[in-house]
């Protein structure tokens, strides 16, 4: 007997305090049922109901192809696109042609903690969600298409200390499904509150959380790109640079600054942070949405981060396809530089508020000039040097909360 089979036997099934069953499995077992879990396309909890039903004589078991939501229905077009009100994964495996999208530009709702109303899925369970639209992704993109994927870290419920769900997808996407990190990227929001409170405003042990995710996939190791589509404007020391000139010298990391350096390309190549604030406070989808009682998404992004996308991964007319629609930013600025796009949103009232980027008096921005145009600053760490002795660690690491005051003050 092994080791394995030892460890199996040698247990035994316990019943806990709350009721609940605990099974006493080894490591081998456990792993084994989350493999065959997961081909299924489903959860572990799942998969061992589907057992049960299948030993009972129902033979309900579980698969790839969960019960669905609504079949999509095209509720707004436009000359280039439509928003599909419904479940994109119908969308995607049933209505829109095989390899038909040069890019899915997309935003899926995050696995937060505390449940939004958007329908966020709680960090476990995420992948297992995430799973049930991957099939729709693998049959609808050509080949040398591109998938971005907006996405935000969490806080674990209670504690200073970070999910990995957003890492973890990755890592999904590209192990089990064969997806080519193409390039990873972060989006900076300036204009971002400094949260989480309790550990940014209130223990002070951590700092505020302003970046998020962009993973940038592709089914190709060489999807269609091209970088001087997204130039920035070169920085004063650049365009003095140019204008002066410089020695030229070999840098010490080895790196030989030739005369080629010298060489006006009309604009920097950007890195893979993008800059842009996303606090937008009196747009016409807004000003839409509050003079026709519409909800709003609490979760927009910026026109920017489609646009730069759209821009570096996209010809006109090609197909941009946006299956967490939410508030239909994608499909704006899709219309507005002339791509072909369908959005897809599961909620209606979110789907109605979405038409008002396309319905409102003003007409859709022009990403390219309605943009903010200086660049942001960022300050080097540490400037705002303060006493450390004024400052001192928290010997406990901001397990215990500080004692506040009768007026509220935080006391020593």
């Amino acid at each position: 007997m092994s080791k394995h089979n030892r460890a199996r036997s040698s247990g035994s099934d316990k019943q806990g305090s709350d009721g609940a069953l605990r099974l006493d499995l080894s490591d081998l077992d456990i792993e084994s049922i989350q493999k065959e879990a997961t081909r299924r396309g489903c959860d572990v909890a799942a998969y061992l109901l589907s057992l049960r039903q299948e030993a009972s004589g129902h033979h309900k078991v579980a698969s790839r192809n969960p019960d669905f939501g609504d079949a999509p229905v095209a509720t707004y077009k436009t000359r280039l696109g439509q928003i599909y009100r419904g479940d994109s994964r119908r969308l995607m495996l049933k209505t829109l042609k095989p390899e038909s999208v040069d890019l899915i530009m997309t935003s899926p709702p995050y696995a937060l903690v505390y449940k939004k109303d958007y329908g966020n899925e709680d960090a476990d369970r995420y992948l297992d969600w995430f799973r049930t639209f991957v099939p729709g992704f693998n049959r609808v993109l050509k080949p040398e298409a591109s998938l971005v994927v907006d996405i935000g870290g969490v806080w674990k419920k209670g504690r200073p200390t970070r999910s990995l769900y957003h890492y973890e997808l990755l890592v999904m996407l590209c192990r089990e499904y064969g997806y080519n990190l193409a390039q990873e990227f972060y989006w900076w929001n300036p204009a971002k509150l400094p949260t989480p409170a309790e550990w940014v405003n209130v223990r002070r042990i951590r700092v505020k959380d302003a970046v998020n995710c962009i993973w940038w996939l592709s089914k190709s190791e060489y999807p269609r790109a091209s970088n001087r589509r997204v130039l920035q404007e070169y920085s004063q020391d650049m365009k003095r640079l140019l204008k002066c000139g410089y020695r030229h010298k070999q840098r010490p990391s080895g790196h030989n600054i030739s005369a080629k350096f010298r060489r006006n390309n009309k604009g920097s190549i950007p890195p893979n942070l993008l800059a842009l604030a996303n606090n937008e406070a009196n747009s016409a989808y807004r000003r839409y949405c509050q003079e026709h009682s519409l909800t709003e998404h609490p979760a927009q992004f910026p026109r920017g981060i489609p646009a730069f996308f759209i821009r570096m991964l996209t010809d006109e007319g090609d197909l941009v396809l946006d299956p967490f629609a939410g508030s239909c930013v994608t499909g704006e600025v899709a219309d507005a530089m002339g791509r072909r796009w369908s959005c897809c949103e599961i909620l209606p009232e979110y789907v109605e508020a979405g038409r008002a980027r396309f319905m409102a008096q003003d007409a859709p921005p022009d990403p390219a000039t309605s943009m903010r145009t200086e660049p942001y600053q960022v300050s080097a760490p540490c400037l705002g040097l303060v006493s450390e002795d004024k400052a001192p660690l928290a010997a406990d690491g901001g397990r215990k909360p500080k004692k506040r005051g009768r007026k509220g003050k935080t006391g020593k």
